[in-house]
């Protein structure tokens, strides 16, 4: 009698892959709000965000564990399988009329992939800034790798172009079609950014801190802005409506330039995000201990 038994989980991205080097870089917090932006700019997503999100009475809180989901994609090891199965269960109940009065559910292909698929031209388009510009064969690599990201989200193949060369007739496509300046693609470039909670550190800070958040506010603001627009891809910062000058892409530049400078300088336990430092760490005691057994004469 035969037996059948579940398909294996699907897994992340190799070590010392393109995305393993890259999405734990603390440069990528400075994409994901250009990301974000653009996936909500879709009517059906924007709509279910506005809806069913807590982005609005507890932004900084979802923003935190929206980037701890996201390095476990990458960086969590069987924990990534997991994650990708508690998303869809999140997302399972979500659905309702968007803003051109289609129904919509969250868990739609379309509208699932989409989500997925925003932060690769996004990541295409602000390493060229923050980090470096990819090979073509990088570029191909990492595509490849996003894809594999998609698997561990329950993100079908036949869902997002197979090859890079077929993802960006898709993404213009989508771009042309479909995305505009929701409700929370507005929010999401405005210039009003809630009270952090303070409810970290030591007291002193946290109390300096409310106090001069009033001060810290417009800049802080501005500057939030300017990378959200900044950073997002030309193309689909036009399909939002979104304005960006000649001044401000010479600014982006030079900014740029000095975050090239600098981040690759800092040790590593300011230069990467927890859960990517852990991976890294973990890492390296593995290849060394295959080291090791190698050197060891023969028996």
């Amino acid at each position: 009698m035969s037996t059948s038994s579940a398909p294996p989980d699907p897994v992340p991205p190799p070590p010392g892959g393109v995305l393993w080097s890259l999405a734990g870089d603390i440069r990528g917090l400075l994409m994901l709000p250009a990301a974000f932006t653009l996936q909500v700019a879709h009517p059906a997503v924007g709509a279910g965000v506005d809806e069913h999100s807590v982005f609005r009475t507890d932004p900084w809180g979802r923003g935190e564990r929206s980037l701890r989901s996201v390095q476990l994609w990458v960086y969590g090891g069987e924990a990534a399988a997991e994650e990708g199965r508690r998303l869809r269960r999140l997302h399972a109940t979500i659905q309702g009329t968007d803003t051109r009065g289609r129904p919509y559910h969250a868990l739609t292909p379309a509208n699932y992939a989409w989500v997925h698929a925003t932060g690769f031209p996004v990541y295409h388009h602000a390493i060229r800034y923050l980090i470096r510009p990819l090979s073509e064969e990088q570029e191909r690599r990492l595509y490849a790798e996003w894809l594999q990201v998609g698997r561990v989200l329950g993100i079908h193949d036949r869902d997002m172009p197979p090859t890079i060369e077929e993802f960006w007739p898709y993404y213009r496509k989508v771009l042309d079609e479909e995305i505009e300046a929701t409700a929370v693609a507005r929010e999401l470039v405005s210039a009003d950014v809630p009270l952090p909670p303070f409810d970290r550190g030591p007291l002193p800070l946290r109390l300096l801190m409310r106090a001069f958040w009033p001060v810290l506010l417009p800049p802080f603001a501005r500057f939030r802005r300017f990378l959200t627009i900044g950073l997002m891809p030309p193309d689909a910062r036009e399909a939002i409506g979104l304005e960006w000058t000649d001044q401000q892409e010479r600014r982006l530049r030079r900014f740029g330039g000095v975050v090239r400078v600098v981040v690759p300088a800092l040790p590593e336990r300011l230069r990467y995000l927890p859960l990517a430092r852990e991976a890294r760490r973990r890492h390296r005691l593995t290849q060394r201990g295959r080291g090791a057994r190698a050197a060891r004469p023969g028996r």
